[in-house]
């Protein structure tokens, strides 16, 4: 091992990059509006759909509340501190409870299930509406 990766390998992460936030919460407006869009028929599904929108508004809202409210009653120093770049922090290892994880394959790990969600409804909507007729 060269003294550089020994020097990258020390750098640890124990906090996910915005970015990933950002694709999380995406991927959830992404989820509900291919619900919409592809599941929106009969007489009582708007009220299903409607619990389908809340559940992820509160599953996305709270914790972004819970940061609105760190990041008033967080220090100065704290606040004005602006986040690396994501390569940057892709080839940091990022700590697990289970132990330490490459940056970029925490990453995949943490967007792999949203992901694998989203365009699985997409895709399972699309074959809904190709398939079942209007009523």
């Amino acid at each position: 091992m060269s003294g550089d990766d020994q020097g990258r390998r020390a750098a640890v992460n124990d906090e996910l990059h915005p970015h990933i936030y950002g694709a999380i919460a995406a991927l959830s407006l992404w989820l509900v509006l291919s619900v919409w869009v592809f599941f929106n028929r009969g007489g009582y599904i708007g009220l299903a759909l409607g619990m389908v929108t809340l559940f992820f508004v509160i599953a996305t809202g709270v914790p972004a509340l819970i940061w609105r409210i760190w990041r008033r009653h967080a220090a100065d120093a704290e606040r004005r501190r602006t986040a690396e770049p994501f390569r940057a922090w892709a080839r940091r290892d990022f700590a697990t409870w289970s132990g330490r994880l490459g940056g970029r394959a925490a990453a995949i790990q943490i967007l792999l299930p949203i992901v694998a969600v989203s365009l699985g409804m997409t895709i399972f909507g699309l074959v809904f509406a190709l398939t079942v007729p209007r009523t």
